[in-house]
């Protein structure tokens, strides 16, 4: 069916707007109409700077970042900076213990380069290494043991990136982190709800226990003080002596020792031979606008710019932001996105995922066909399609960009709050649960109830599969905007809608980051909604055949835009403490 036809015969609340030969229906929304574009007052004002501009979900690191940028560093300098600073004032999601993604823009290379610094399967990894006698999964094992931890690549990837497009050294860029460590952070309302949530899992370790809650084993509150000495002492030790402390030194022995006492597997071998890996960065183009995503073992890079190919036929920006319309499409394209993640995605050192095909132009076509205006496809009818071989909740994210023409965009990650929950004794270091990012059993979802197969099976120095989604966008050939988000896979969509909402809907940064989301991910089949929803909206959505779930908030975006010569920058309200901040 034409675009046209539909736009002819739609249900909703209507007003009729004639543009040259075509007959285009608009939802009415309480904006005013004219000359063919919306007009609506604007509601959220982003944060303005002109030389550089950091945002992040915690304040303390960006305001770090910030001061990095006014001492002359790059933006490479500030997220090397942010990033360890993370490591203390957020430590449900900021790591020296986890994994995550770099993106970047270079403004002397002219070019973007990603950065993978997952992490990898122990060589001890097997198969079937979760599934207990029954053959089903074991939870607690993949998620919550000694085994659950994939080999942590954050600290070879940041100081990865500092080496090559940074210009100050480690001890630099790491000082106000272990100042932060030695000194205490200020207990705030995010610390006292994430502990409070987590105690039960925290507190079956001793060293988690000691470190993050009082000595009767209650928690922090608000406004009081928590010191971390062997945090700080590690962190020292990086400063003064590189990755290598980490990998082959005394940290790597400490990690070892503890692996052993728990029966963990996560080897000297494992953690000498990690390498980071510098990525071609998956390219599409979005109405003019050029769209880098992270390559796999992301499946967010690919699928946001798949879905951005099916929905760039579509009038987008004259059905109206958050219409039922403009809903409808975008869930029915993540539909068919997720259905394509759940086969081809895995990481591409091990596994032959069709990039290629999978962000064509007419790949999109061919799913855009399948997509009904009226009525949703249900799940059980939806197979991952054939793209043509031309050739796949706990995380945080934050943007910089500098007065040089440089953008980062970056996501990390332990994957649970906290991770695995486990303290390696002596370090202070949070470990990761990744492993539980690999498909542990063929066609059993994952703790984010994501699917998965053979692509993201476990196997010896492979990366899990993770939703993990910088993206970075240029503006004829210039930086114009970074964005990610944390959330699992909620995240993928979360960041799919801002960048709609900044092109076709014309938003500002604050207002594109606000706007109320919706996510579908193909198995379960809902349409979950946040709260605050038009009532009649979901009512045309339901008539549509949408199963809605109204739930909390998802997402944290942190966003920075370049226009003209003014960096605009927001960070999401949807959890606390964040903050954008420029100068």
């Amino acid at each position: 069916m034409q675009i046209c036809d539909f736009l002819k015969t739609t249900h909703s609340k209507i007003m009729v707007v004639t543009l040259s030969c075509s007959l285009f229906i608009l939802p009415a929304m309480g904006l005013s109409f004219q000359g063919g574009i919306y007009e609506q007052e604007d509601i959220f004002h982003p944060v303005l700077a002109n030389n550089g501009m950091v945002a992040s979900q915690e304040e303390n690191a960006t305001r770090i970042g910030v001061e990095i940028l006014k001492k002359g560093g790059n933006a490479f300098d500030a997220a090397v900076a942010v990033g360890f600073a993370l490591a203390v004032t957020l430590p449900r999601a900021g790591n020296i213990g986890g994994g995550g993604f770099f993106m970047g823009y270079s403004a002397k290379d002219n070019k973007v380069f990603s950065v993978d610094y997952r992490e990898t399967a122990p060589l001890a990894s097997e198969p079937d290494m979760y599934l207990d006698n029954n053959q089903e999964v074991d939870e607690y094992l993949a998620q919550s043991s000694y085994k659950s931890a994939g080999v942590p690549g954050s600290v070879a990837g940041l100081c990865h990136v500092l080496k090559k497009y940074g210009t100050l050294t480690l001890k630099e860029v790491m000082a106000p982190a272990i100042r932060l460590a030695e000194e205490g952070i200020i207990v705030n309302q995010d610390h006292v709800f994430t502990l409070s949530k987590g105690k039960e899992r925290l507190q079956k370790w001793e060293e988690t226990k000691r470190i993050y809650f009082k000595e009767d084993g209650s928690v922090y509150q608000v406004g009081e003080r928590m010191y971390f000495k062997e945090l700080a002492e590690s962190l020292r030790q990086i400063s003064e002596k590189g990755p290598k402390v980490f990998y082959e030194g005394e940290i790597a022995q400490k990690i070892v020792a503890d692996m052993e006492e728990h029966d963990g597997h996560i080897t000297f071998e494992d953690l000498k031979n990690y390498r980071v890996k510098e990525r071609e960065p998956v390219h599409g183009t979005y109405r003019g606008y050029d769209v880098y995503g992270m390559p796999p073992p992301s499946s967010g890079g690919i699928h946001i710019i798949q879905m951005l190919n099916i929905l760039e036929q579509y009038p987008l920006g004259y059905l109206g932001p958050n219409s039922a319309e403009s809903l409808h499409l975008m869930a029915e394209s993540m539909k068919f996105a997720f259905a394509d993640r759940s086969k081809y995605l895995g990481d591409q050192d091990w596994w032959t995922v069709p990039i290629s095909g999978l962000i064509s132009k007419d790949y999109a076509n061919k799913i855009r066909k399948k997509i009904n205006p009226y009525q949703t496809r249900p799940s059980r009818k939806i197979k991952p399609e054939s793209p043509d071989p031309f050739e796949s909740d706990e995380t945080t994210h934050f943007s910089i960009m500098d007065q040089y023409g440089n953008i980062v965009s970056n996501t990390t990650t332990l994957n649970f709050s906290f991770g695995s929950g486990i303290v390696i004794k002596g370090t202070g270091i949070l470990l990761n649960d990744e492993m539980d990012n690999f498909s542990a059993k063929e066609g059993v979802p994952n703790a984010y109830g994501l699917l998965g197969g053979r692509a993201n099976a476990i196997q010896p120095t492979k990366r899990p599969l993770s939703s993990m989604s910088p993206m970075i966008i240029l503006k004829e050939g210039k930086p114009y905007l970074a964005t990610g988000s944390p959330g699992g896979p909620r995240l993928i969509n979360a960041i799919l809608q801002v960048i709609i909402n900044v092109i076709d809907h014309e938003m500002n940064v604050a207002e594109a980051t606000n706007a109320k989301r919706i996510h579908h991910q193909w198995h379960p089949d809902k349409l979950r909604v946040e709260k605050g929803f038009n009532p009649d909206t979901l009512r045309l959505l339901a008539t549509k055949g949408h199963k809605i779930v109204v739930k909390n908030a998802m997402g944290s975006t942190q966003s920075v835009l370049r226009d003209e010569n003014r960096f605009t920058g927001a960070s999401d309200p949807r959890r606390p403490g964040a903050l954008t901040l420029g100068y």
